[in-house]
Order: structure tokens, then C-alpha cells, then sequence
């Protein structure tokens, strides 16, 4: 099933909504599309010249594929400037996540300053993709091709916890979109995983999101991801991470708090 149609159902209805088992990872949806579906039924619910200025993401609990869940949001406060909404998804009497989104227009200021980071990646090598490998890779990465510039694979004993690459959708949307952004940016493997030295779960609990001010992306393009594992002790990590397009302007940040099970 295509992403744009797991993402459009939304604007359809926010009940008995479900998804198929290849884009889970694990037991559990993929978290980059409850996410993205819910930043989905949040942008529909909000005036589209507020744009998302930060999404905050808790994954409470497994979201089963092929089984139906809803969506419930509860506008917070809508302000003459920015709007603060709240979104859960439901199965089974149960919230499995909960996202809070900050959504504003823009507005005249005079405190004007440059983000002048530029990504520290090489072009894209489309020669070098991670490949799709049933029961090795997590289901979802059918969807997705990956360039690895720095880091390694999940489980070889890595020195360190830091991971970059590129990344798109292999079917091409009609637009790339914030969805697909959040999507893509939540389907790289926690960078601790690599440090591990045999195979082991890790989980994301709660991840968060601000986006810069950036140019039309192509529906095409590819992003890049430079990530690096700020603090990790006593089973929880905290991972940092830049994305970029491909001109190398910063367009989002990324900071998750991760559970390890090694």
C-alpha cells in the first residue's frame, strides 16, 4: 500500500482506520507513519497558512497492523498567531500514541538570524542502497532506500553511536510533504543499535521534531540524515539528528529518547 494512501485515508475518516503489516517494524507499526498520520489529521483540523512549527511524539504502546484504530484531536489553544493541538490514535479502548503540534503563521521581526549549517554528506550514491531482506530488515524498508555514508549496520559492535545517510520513498509522491519528511526521518534504525554486539530490540518512546523555514522540496529529491548519540546509560539513549535537502540547507532537527534492550 502506497504512503500517500495510508496518509490521504486520513483526510477521509478518523475512525476504523488500519494499515497493512508491511509497514510495520516489529510487533508495531513503523513509527515514522503514526506520526506522520497523525501530523496528517492534525494539518487537516488547522487553517493551512499555519504551518508546523515543532511536532512532540510519544509511542505508548504497539499500533497492530490489519487491526482498526482511530484518531481523536482535542485543539489545546487557537491563538490570533499559533495554534497547539493534540492527537491520539486508539485501538482496542487504548492510546497507543499521542502527538502534540505547534502550528503559527508568519510574522514581521526584526530578529533576524541565519541558520548556516550545511550538510557534511557527499552526493548520494545510488549504488550503494541498503537492501530490502525479508525477516533481516524491518518490513517497512521495502518503502524506503537508505545510502549509508557514516555508521554502520544494526548489531556489529560499533565504536560509536553516530549514523548519516541519505534517504527517499522508492514510489515517488505527487508532493513531498511534511508527512513524508516525518515519515523518512523516523525510518533510521536508532544509532545505538550499531553499538550492539548481537541481535536486540531497542525502542523509540518519545520523539520530537522542529522544522526551519526551507525551499519547495521536489517529490523526488532526497534528504539527508546526520545523526549522533548525544547521552546513552542505564537503558536509554538520547539521539540527536539534522535534516538537510539536497542543496545542504538544514530544514528540520530531530531529538529522540530511545529504550535499549542489549
Amino acid at each position: 500500500m502506497h504512503f500517500d494512501e495510508l496518509i490521504n485515508s486520513v483526510s477521509q475518516s478518523l475512525n476504523n482506520l488500519s494499515f497493512p503489516a508491511n509497514w510495520c517494524q516489529g510487533r508495531t507499526a513503523f513509527g515514522g507513519l503514526s506520526a506522520a498520520m497523525l501530523f496528517s489529521a492534525m494539518r487537516n483540523a488547522i487553517s493551512p497558512e499555519r504551518e508546523l512549527l515543532s511536532l512532540s511524539t510519544n509511542f505508548v504502546g504497539p499500533l497492530i497492523a490489519d487491526t482498526p484504530f482511530d484518531i481523536s484531536l482535542t485543539i489545546l489553544r487557537e491563538g490570533k498567531n499559533a495554534t497547539q493541538i493534540e492527537a491520539r490514535i486508539l485501538q482496542n479502548n487504548h492510546v497507543a500514541v499521542i502527538a502534540l503540534g505547534c502550528f503559527a503563521i508568519k510574522r514581521d521581526s526584526n530578529v533576524i538570524v541565519d541558520n548556516n549549517q550545511t550538510c557534511p554528506l557527499s552526493p548520494v550514491n545510488e549504488q550503494h542502497l541498503i537492501p530490502y531482506t525479508e525477516g533481516v530488515t524491518p518490513q517497512f524498508f521495502q518503502h524506503m532506500s537508505f545510502n549509508i555514508q557514516k555508521g554502520a549496520m544494526p548489531f556489529s559492535n560499533a565504536p560509536n553511536g553516530e549514523l548519516a545517510g541519505w534517504m527517499r520513498l522508492k514510489e515517488t509522491p505527487k508532493e513531498l510533504s511534511v508527512a513524508h519528511i516525518l515519515a523518512l526521518t523516523d525510518a533510521w534504525p536508532p544509532a545505538q543499535l550499531q553499538m550492539y554486539s548481537k541481535v536486540a530490540p531497542a525502542s523509540s518512546m518519545s520523539w520530537y521534531i522542529e522544522f526551519l523555514p526551507h525551499k519547495q522540496l521536489k517529490s523526488d529529491a532526497w534528504l539527508a540524515f546526520d545523526a549522533f548519540t548525544h547521552h546513552s546509560r542505564d537503558g536509554y539513549a538520547c539521539e540527536e539528528a539534522n535534516i538537510y535537502n539536497q542543496s545542504g540547507e538544514l530544514i528540520a532537527m530531530s531529538r529522540q529518547t530511545v529504550a535499549l534492550f542489549d
